[in-house]
């Protein structure tokens, strides 16, 4: 049943003004310096104004180069392309990208690690290496690896090869991994001898399950870039990273009588369950065209969702299937992470190409509301080669300790940092390897942020040349 505009005006009107605040996040710091007091607490503290502080104090430079840390935090690395190798002797391969974090056997952990490589295998040094049967397309370069940590050792192998341009992706409450492309190349584009822009499952336990990768085209063919799952409803919502028009938020519901579960997924057909976009509007009761609208955290639109005419695409592109009208659009939707019963959803950054700019924002989406709600909203960033401001929020995942950790992908300095539900931020790490010149620094972007299933290390990625990095040190949790 759609939630009407007069549905979503009443509701507004009993929570008050249409201010439905949801989720652990509030209103976070909007401001390029509003950076979070160096204050922690451990359960039970309390500082002298009678309420506790966030964040972990000033970034130390690291003197390795890498990764700049708070005192009292370390980090290793875990894997290192054209370093590290495969278990099957190759190296690992370049472009860090989304990762998550399983229980493996015998108290190890495996995560498995996207690699964004777009276009043929000759662009790359170290491209996905083609591994046996878990080859989607010879001529892709993309794909899956597997890295499975057990104290000091470490052991890598592919989980599929073969894909392209595989970006966030997201994981299963049924322990797999779901790897997007983040691509439209058809057959015959980019030296490509398949179709691409879709999702696939990658077993992190089992290699079997992963012969023969299968397209699941349910969930669409378009420039996929997150996905995540609600476990009550079985719903699965996707982002899609692309412009001109800018892309959409996507909500696959499954057919009647389907029960998630490993594999589960590929069994369907191509058409099966119903694939939408969501179109917003206020609470007066107002179409939504963009997201870059809202210009206050704190915001709150209720959410329709209107069916795909074309999931595969077959003659033009999905975000292009709609008029202006229809749907509500958003500039490069990123990294999602399912947490407190909702989609936490990221708009990295909105230009010319969108109504309003800013430097990124992070929404809310609360499926039993059917609403969204602004949680965070990064003024333009007037200076990025300046330490101290966030721009450009990328993968996110929901902390074990409290609030979000955002892995930046902005300009100049690049960060992991943290949000609490206060409305604070904070830095956690700074990358500090320059793969740029003296005279003209660049750093590469973060990715992959994810914390183990114990919580005690935060596992995350620098893109480029491909570094994933565990961090450990004294995690506080912050009072909500």
């Amino acid at each position: 049943m759609p939630l009407t505009r007069r549905d979503f005006t009443r509701q507004s009107a009993i929570t008050g003004a249409g201010i439905a605040l949801v989720g652990s996040v509030g209103a976070l710091a909007t401001a390029p310096q509003a950076l979070a007091s160096t204050e922690t607490h451990t359960a039970g503290e309390e500082t002298a104004a009678g309420h506790g502080g966030v964040g972990y104090g000033p970034l130390v430079p690291d003197p390795h180069g890498v990764l700049a840390l708070p005192a009292g935090f370390s980090y290793r690395i875990v894997t290192h392309s054209g370093r590290t190798r495969l278990e099957s002797g190759e190296f690992t391969p370049s472009h860090h990208d989304g990762t998550a974090a399983f229980d493996g056997p015998r108290g190890a952990t495996l995560l498995v690690n996207n690699h964004e490589l777009k276009g043929p295998r000759a662009d790359w040094a170290y491209p996905v290496p083609l591994t046996g049967d878990l080859v989607y397309d010879p001529a892709a370069s993309g794909g899956c690896t597997v890295v499975e940590v057990r104290r000091d050792q470490v052991a890598e192998w592919v989980g599929i090869a073969g894909t392209s341009t595989n970006c966030a992706g997201g994981h299963t409450p049924w322990g797999t991994w779901l790897t997007c492309e983040e691509t439209e190349d058809r057959a015959g584009q980019n030296g490509m001898t398949r179709d691409h822009g879709y999702v696939f499952e990658v077993d992190p336990e089992d290699r079997r399950a992963n012969r023969d990768p299968k397209p699941l085209k349910a969930l669409g063919r378009y420039a996929h870039e997150a996905v995540v799952v609600d476990p009550g409803r079985g719903h699965l919502y996707l982002t899609e990273d692309a412009s001109g028009p800018n892309g959409l938020l996507y909500r696959w519901t499954p057919p009647e009588g389907f029960r998630h579960g490993r594999g589960k997924l590929r069994t369907l057909a191509d058409d099966a369950g119903v694939l939408q976009a969501f179109r917003c509007f206020d609470s007066g009761g107002r179409f939504v065209d963009d997201l870059s609208r809202a210009t206050r955290t704190g915001t709150v639109y209720g959410v329709d969702w209107v069916p795909v005419p074309d999931r595969d695409a077959r003659t033009v592109s999905v975000r292009k299937q709609f008029t202006d009208g229809q749907i509500t659009r958003a500039r490069k939707l990123e990294g999602m992470w399912w947490g407190d019963g909702g989609a936490y959803i990221v708009s990295s950054y909105a230009r010319a190409e969108s109504p309003v700019r800013h430097d990124g924002a992070v929404w809310f989406y609360d499926p039993r509301r059917r609403t969204l709600t602004l949680k965070v909203l990064l003024g333009v960033n007037p200076d990025p080669s300046a330490d101290g401001a966030f721009d450009g929020p990328d993968n996110i995942t929901v902390s074990p300790y409290g609030g979000l950790v955002i892995a930046e992908d902005g300009e100049g300095i690049q960060h992991l940092f943290g949000a609490t539900d206060r409305g604070r931020t904070y830095p956690i790490a700074r990358n500090d390897l320059n793969i740029g010149t003296a005279e003209a620094p660049e750093y590469s972007e973060f990715t992959g942020v994810t914390f183990s299933p114990d919580g005690r290390t935060l596992y995350a990625n620098i893109q480029e040349p491909g570094i994933m990095v565990a961090i450990t040190g004294p995690w506080k949790r912050h009072r909500r």
